[in-house]
């Protein structure tokens, strides 16, 4: 059932329009524009019906307020008995989806709110596809960091970064397909650990987050840990097997708010240290962050050995496809083989494919360059390099690849461009790097 607050500062007007919209709305009731910001908070209705000239705080000040607390354009439907255009025309502008004018008849009032609600649900529709993780159905990186880094200036609670330990094997040993089922169904498991009104989104590959609203007690954080790490595990026996011994688990590193502060960025880099001490510790649990376990750090990366370096050293979130370098990075890859090769001479090779078309224009060149770069990383293996240099060219760094390797690879990445349907056919250059 949608909820509705009602904001007037007469109670007889105010019960009234409850009488109005309680039947067929769950109705929440405020006489003050200070009393409806904190029941906004605490209820979360899905559009506000408020009078317009209230003391205090009028609608338009209430309007403002929430909009500026929430940074998104919240529904609100004004009610006055001011009969002037002035008014109205004002309320229109500071973003009221509707106007309604004292004494109003109720069958006016239910289709002015029932026309409001719908659409409110056709807009939430476009944007929640627009947020979401096409894969996990949670938010996306980008809307994760708006919505949490929103709910973390006023809201306490813990911020938790959830990583998927030794999910990498899954891909190798299982295939990506398999890969994708557990991603989803550990998806699934992070929203059966929180509540609704907590968010969870996904930040790329196997790393999740979740803000958990008023969670201030660690045992509930430890809590949740053993249930993801459980719940994962035995999914991970159903999709892949009883005799499945990759150790799949979760580690968690989570951060008090507002304790250790109300900025997203800073308690995201605290939720990280946390994690990376999870990392260091055998994986699969959680560690909260403290400031005085932070002042430590120097000595605890010392201890950690060369278990602790390979994991400073690794490549998280690998994605598919071929190793892809900012050019200047590509170069030291470059540097660093032909070295190489003075040892131990192994056959590895430099392409260069060239997109040229005298009609097309400048901007035209880079979008097909940026789209042959995609279409060529995805075609690669992981252990080859790609690198975009200017508008035109794509380099690749082909490691120990024989002759007709190399035209097999050459023309698995042309047949995929080809297929796009491209006008433009790229020409390459190759050679041995000595």
């Amino acid at each position: 059932m949608k909820k509705i607050l009602i904001v007037d500062d007469q109670i007889i007007s105010l019960r009234m329009t409850d009488h109005i919209l309680a039947g067929q709305y769950e109705t929440i009731c405020a006489t003050s524009g200070r009393e409806a910001i904190e029941l906004y908070k605490k209820e979360m209705p899905d559009m506000i019906l408020s009078d317009l000239h209230m003391p205090e705080m009028s609608g338009f000040e209430l309007q403002s307020s929430l909009q500026e607390m929430y940074a998104e354009q919240i529904p609100i439907m004004f009610m006055t008995a001011d009969a002037s255009e002035h008014a109205e025309n004002k309320g229109f502008e500071n973003g009221a989806v509707d106007y309604i004018r004292k004494p109003f008849r109720a069958d006016i009032l239910l289709r002015r709110v029932e026309n409001i609600l719908k659409n409110v649900d056709k807009i939430q529709g476009l944007k929640k596809a627009a947020e979401t993780d096409p894969m996990t159905g949670l938010l996306n990186k980008a809307s994760s960091q708006d919505e949490i880094g929103t709910a973390v200036r006023t809201i306490p609670g813990t911020l938790m970064m959830i990583d998927l330990d030794s999910f990498k094997h899954v891909n190798d040993l299982y295939g990506h397909d398999m890969g994708d089922k557990i991603l989803i169904r550990f998806a699934e498991i992070i929203k059966s650990a929180i509540r609704a009104q907590d968010i969870a989104g996904r930040m790329g590959g196997d790393e999740f987050i979740a803000f958990c609203k008023h969670v201030k007690d660690e045992a509930v954080i430890a809590e949740k840990s053993r249930f993801i790490n459980r719940e994962l595990l035995k999914s991970a026996h159903e999709y892949m097997g009883e005799d499945m011994n990759i150790p799949l688990g979760a580690s968690i590193g989570a951060v008090m708010v507002p304790n250790e502060g109300t900025d997203f960025l800073t308690l995201y880099k605290k939720a990280d240290k946390a994690l990376y001490k999870v990392k260091q510790n055998g994986k699969h649990g959680y560690s909260l962050y403290s400031e005085h376990a932070a002042g430590s750090e120097d000595d605890s990366l010392k201890a950690t050995g060369i278990a602790g370096e390979i994991t400073i050293l690794s490549e998280r979130n690998r994605e598919k496809g071929a190793y892809a370098l900012p050019y200047e990075q590509f170069q030291l890859i470059y540097r660093f083989l032909s070295r190489m090769e003075l040892n131990y001479h192994k056959k590895n090779h430099l392409i260069i494919f060239s997109l040229h078309d005298v009609d097309a224009d400048k901007d035209e060149i880079s979008t097909m360059t940026e789209e042959f770069y995609e279409a060529a990383r995805t075609s690669l293996r992981a252990s080859d390099v790609i690198t975009k240099k200017g508008r035109s060219q794509v380099m690749v760094l082909l490691l120990e690849a024989k002759g007709p390797d190399i035209n097999m690879v050459i023309n698995r990445v042309l047949n995929k461009w080809n297929a796009t349907g491209a006008p433009i056919t790229p020409t390459f250059e190759l050679s041995l790097i000595e």
